[in-house]
Order: structure tokens, then C-alpha cells, then sequence
């Protein structure tokens, strides 16, 4: 941060933040969830598995295998190329509390000799259990018997409460403390239809550490936060279950995911690095965006915080002269703070000046001198007049067409 940026953001805090909170990655399960989204080929797949490593994401969910035969294809070539190419992140795989779905992680991770971690899920909530026509005690026999399957077979466990964030304390205290008994490692809150508001997210997770402390097991279970979009608290969400005790968070490039979709993972490791909690390089951030984008044929809108194309461009004509009397100032760092909250340079991009309507004429003077064009007055008028009678930022090739 500049050093004249007064940070009102930690200004009133009086707690101190864990560093080193952790992230899994849904890019490959539940971010293909999206009905709208395409699904990758498998080379696709390895390359987003590749980038997700290079952005330092601890784990990735690389497929549900239950769900047939190419997913088990598919999930057991992700987790041989995680051994292969050496790479860091740790795979988990989704599987419903049931045997059958178990079984396949079980399998793959046989084959492969990597301790998959199991993320088995299973529905929570009074309004899902009268939907479904479940029992409580059902779904405390299912989680018993699906834990204790996954943990004999050597596989880590994740026990998912869907709808968490909609579920009554006494049901999420006896479901949670028979996935404890029965040796799950992490207790993971969905808040799976978006209902979540920051202050209900940093609830229900102080809750749930108060279970794990129920049952001694403080230090041993760790707690993850699974957030979608549908009221957009997505992100603030997850910093808020963060604050209070949970030590994953789960994200998918670009948002996407069922309905609206899940956390956005880019935006959520932009502010962690901002907020001084992780370190990682997000110089390739951009591109574990565009190969995403491009493998599910999803469209990244123009104002996309951070990656979006407009992120670092302006026109307007006060803003751009700030920024260039920054970049005159040869200082990259003002340059990247005086119109921006997101340096440009943390994720690999700059600041870009363009020409149009609401321009000033500091504009037209950057653009021809960024490009070696002398700026006479006759050519600056020119451009201005063009820009000052259209409807919309000028092209490249219409500036360069007034040079003639």
C-alpha cells in the first residue's frame, strides 16, 4: 500500500487476524455445476489444475466419482498429474454420505497411492428434511456409516452439511459431533443457496467451534466455509467465517457454479493478499481466469473487478490526469494507487489510458506520447474533437486513421 493511503480498513481493528488461512479450490466440481457453463476437456482440466497450483490453493475438488465412470476417468488423471508434475495441491474429491459414492474415492485413491480427501455431504436442514421426507436419525446413520467406511479405508474426511446456514443448532450439533466421533478431520458450513449475511456466517461458525470444543476436539477438526451468490455476500461471507474460526474457504474462478454460483475464488485471493493474509503470486491470476472463461465457454463482463477489461482502463478525463501526472512522476506504485484499490501490477496488468468522450485532453497527449507520436496541437485538437463527437471510447485504429 502507498504510504500516503491512510487505512481506514484496519484503522478501528482491535483482534488480530490468523494468518495462513487456507483455500479449496471448486473450479472442477462445483463451478461446473453452473447450468449455463460448458464442461472441459480433460486437457482443459490439467491446465486450470496446473494454474490453480501456481496461485499456491492448498487443495482443489477435482470430481464427484460417483456420479459415473468418465468422472472416475477424469478425477483419477487430475490426481495422477498432481504426482506427475509434482505439484503442490492436495486433491479432495465430492461424494454423497453414501457407500456407493464412496467407494470410487476409495478406488482411484488405491490406484494412485494418494491420500484423497473425502468431502462427503449430506443435507441438513428441517426444511430439506421435510422436503425429502428424511429422519434426523436417517441422516446420523448415513454420516456414521460413510465416515467410518472413508476412515477405515485411509481417506481424510470432510463432513458437508448442505444448507447449513438454513439448519436448527440441535440438528447440526448431533450431526456434527457423529462425524467427529466417527473421525471426520474437518467440519465444513455450506451455506448452499447464498442465504448467509455476513453476521450469520460468523454465527453459525462460532457455533460450530463451540461443538468441536463439545466434543475435545479443539486443534484436531478444522472448519471450512462453502459460500455461494445468491444475495452477492459471497466474499464478504467467507472473510467474515474467517474471523470467526473457520480456517478454509472455498472459492471457484470467475464466481461460477449452481444458480448464480459460488465464492469467486480470484476475488477472494486478491483481498486475502491485500489484507496481508496470504502471499501468493497472483501474476498469472489473470490467466487462471481467461483459460477458465475460455474451457466453459463463459463470458468475463467488461467490469469485472480486477480481471474484467475494463478494470485499469479510464477515459474519464479528472481520473486520467491523476494517473498521468503519477506515471510522470515516474512512481509505478502512485501510479497504481491514485485511481485503483487493486494495484494493476499484483496481478499482472497496468494502468491503461483511453480517448473518448468524456476525455480531457492530458488523455490525448498520453496516448501519443505513449506510443512515440509527437502531440502538436493540431494533431491533439483533431483526436479531441473526434472523441468529444462520439458515443463511445475511440479504437486504436480510429486514432491512428486521424494521424493521416
Amino acid at each position: 500500500m502507498h504510504p500516503l493511503i491512510y487505512d481506514w480498513n484496519t484503522a478501528g481493528r482491535t483482534s488480530v487476524r490468523p494468518p495462513g488461512v487456507m483455500l479449496d479450490d471448486e473450479t472442477l466440481r462445483d463451478g461446473l455445476q453452473s447450468p449455463s457453463v460448458t464442461s472441459p476437456s480433460i486437457d482443459d482440466k490439467l491446465r486450470i489444475l496446473h494454474l490453480i497450483d501456481a496461485l499456491g490453493i492448498e487443495t482443489a475438488d477435482v470430481g464427484l466419482p460417483g456420479a459415473g465412470p468418465h468422472v472416475v476417468a477424469d478425477v483419477e488423471r487430475l490426481v495422477r498429474e498432481i504426482v506427475s508434475a509434482k505439484l503442490k495441491v492436495t486433491p479432495n474429491c465430492a461424494a454423497r454420505t453414501v457407500l456407493a459414492d464412496i467407494r470410487p474415492v476409495v478406488e482411484i485413491s488405491q490406484r494412485t497411492g494418494v491420500a484423497i480427501e473425502c468431502c462427503a455431504f449430506i443435507g441438513s436442514s428441517p426444511i430439506r428434511q421435510y422436503a425429502e421426507d428424511w429422519t434426523l436419525d436417517r441422516l446420523q446413520q448415513l454420516t456414521e456409516e460413510a465416515i467410518t467406511f472413508a476412515v477405515k479405508e485411509g481417506l481424510p474426511v470432510m463432513y458437508v452439511t448442505e444448507d447449513t446456514t438454513r439448519a436448527d443448532p440441535e440438528s447440526l450439533r448431533r450431526l456434527f459431533s457423529a462425524a467427529i466421533r466417527a473421525g471426520a478431520s474437518r467440519l465444513c458450513i455450506a451455506d448452499t443457496v447464498g442465504h448467509a449475511t455476513p453476521e450469520g456466517a460468523a454465527a453459525v461458525t462460532k457455533f460450530v467451534a463451540s461443538v468441536i470444543e463439545e466434543c475435545g476436539s479443539t486443534g484436531r477438526v478444522g472448519i471450512d466455509w462453502h459460500g455461494h451468490r445468491d444475495r452477492d455476500f459471497a466474499v464478504i461471507n467467507s472473510l467474515a467465517a474467517m474471523d470467526a474460526g473457520a480456517t478454509r474457504l472455498h472459492g471457484a474462478a470467475l464466481g461460477i457454479g449452481e444458480r448464480v454460483g459460488n465464492t469467486p475464488m480470484d476475488l477472494l485471493l486478491v483481498n486475502l493478499v491485500l489484507m496481508g493474509l496470504r502471499t501468493s503470486d497472483l501474476t498469472r491470476l489473470g490467466e487462471y481466469c481467461e483459460v477458465t472463461a475460455a474451457a466453459t465457454r463463459t463470458e468475463i463482463p467488461p467490469n469485472y473487478p480486477v480481471i474484467g477489461r475494463d478494470a485499469y482502463r479510464t477515459a474519464t478525463g479528472v481520473h486520467a490526469a491523476a494517473v498521468i501526472k503519477a506515471f510522470r512522476k515516474n512512481d509505478r506504485v502512485l501510479a497504481d494507487a491514485v485511481y485503483a484499490a487493486v494495484p494493476a501490477s499484483l496481478v499482472g496488468r497496468e494502468q491503461v489510458i483511453e480517448i473518448g468522450p468524456m476525455s480531457g485532453k492530458s488523455n490525448v497527449v498520453y496516448w501519443l506520447e505513449k506510443r512515440g507520436i509527437p502531440a502538436t496541437d493540431e494533431l491533439v485538437e483533431r483526436i479531441f474533437a473526434k472523441a468529444k463527437g462520439s458515443t463511445t471510447i475511440l479504437t486504436e485504429a480510429e486514432i491512428r486513421a486521424l494521424l493521416q
